[in-house]
């Protein structure tokens, strides 16, 4: 995952060029068409747990400093929040275009060796949700279609495959098999800690879970089938493979007749798992924010930070690992 602290004036370099529009989707789509063919079938309840420290290394401080911290928050039929406790008490709440929320912290001044410990708790009510297929026709959305950062759906390359893996498919269900069966069976996965988009995910470099659900929404969005992009939290389990990675990235897409329905490729990736993580939410998946370059985290991940002067500053903001433990 992406992670920035940018020094001085760059507030707004250091994001990749693209060539590409964006889209702008509607957040009241979002809201208003929950999937119609979801069944809940169990859940899970977990405490979570994240904790930040800010602290002056440098002789001088900053005039301006800033940090956004993405919140966990309600995102129907996923998840609830139930609750959330943030410490310090002193933050602006801040919503983006996609309705992601975040703890905007205002550290202005932070003295030579002075530090700053964030705190995030919440107690969050995830669904495991099935989805009947077997009706795959109706109304599309307009949303959620086009091309953005790091998911390049008119590039000509993913143009052309999500042409291909179309062929013989009738109907957008079973597109969107094709295209998930695809990536999850032919990406060679790799951790790389950065969200290098659906077209580099075509090359040699290898993937991870962020190139594997942003080649799926690509090849989705390509074809007209609505897609999204999540980052988030997965709670695994003692003995699960890669334990103590929580920051995981999946998708869900939008099937006429029956709504948003959830993907996971890089999980399915196994031909043991492949239909566990199709058309099905594990409930072991936490929503932190939609979209696969928000606005506010400036391309990053969860959290980005800004401050000036950077010449006699230097802050260090170090991240604790995700605490996430379930509760009965």
């Amino acid at each position: 995952m992406r992670r920035i602290s940018w020094l001085s004036f760059l507030f707004t370099s250091m994001l990749l060029c693209c060539s590409c529009q964006v889209s702008s989707p509607s957040l009241e789509a979002d809201d208003s068409l929950p999937s119609q063919s979801a069944t809940i079938i169990g859940n899970r309840r977990y405490s979570i747990e994240l904790k930040l420290v800010i602290k002056n290394l440098g002789q001088g401080q900053p005039e301006k400093q800033n940090i956004w911290v993405a919140l966990i928050r309600d995102f129907p039929p996923y998840q609830e929040l139930l609750s959330r406790r943030i410490e310090p008490e002193e933050y602006r709440l801040v919503t983006d275009e996609l309705g992601n929320q975040y703890a905007e912290f205002d550290f202005s001044g932070l003295l030579p060796g002075d530090e700053k410990l964030l705190h995030f708790e919440y107690l969050v009510h995830v669904n495991e949700l099935t989805y009947d297929l077997s009706e795959c026709e109706g109304e599309m959305l307009d949303e959620f279609t086009g091309p953005e950062l790091h998911i390049e759906s008119a590039n000509p390359q993913i143009l052309s495959l999500a042409q291909e893996l179309s062929v013989g498919k009738q109907d957008a269900c079973m597109q969107l098999r094709g295209f998930y069966d695809h990536v999850a069976s032919e990406l060679v996965y790799s951790l790389n800690e950065k969200n290098w988009g659906a077209q580099a995910a075509l090359g040699p470099m290898g993937a991870d879970c962020t190139e594997y659900a942003s080649l799926l929404v690509a090849l989705s969005r390509a074809q007209g089938v609505p897609a999204r992009y999540f980052e988030g939290l997965l709670y695994l389990e003692e003995g699960a493979e890669n334990r103590g990675r929580a920051e995981h990235a999946w998708a869900d897409a939008y099937l006429p007749g029956i709504g948003w329905v959830p993907l996971d490729p890089t999980l399915g990736r196994s031909s043991i798992n492949r239909e566990r993580y199709f058309a099905r939410y594990s409930p072991d998946h936490i929503i932190v924010t939609l979209g696969a370059s928000p606005s506010t985290l400036r391309g990053s991940s969860y959290w980005t930070h800004l401050y000036w002067p950077g010449d006699s500053t230097k802050i260090l903001v170090k991240a604790q690992d995700w605490v996430i433990e379930p509760v009965e």
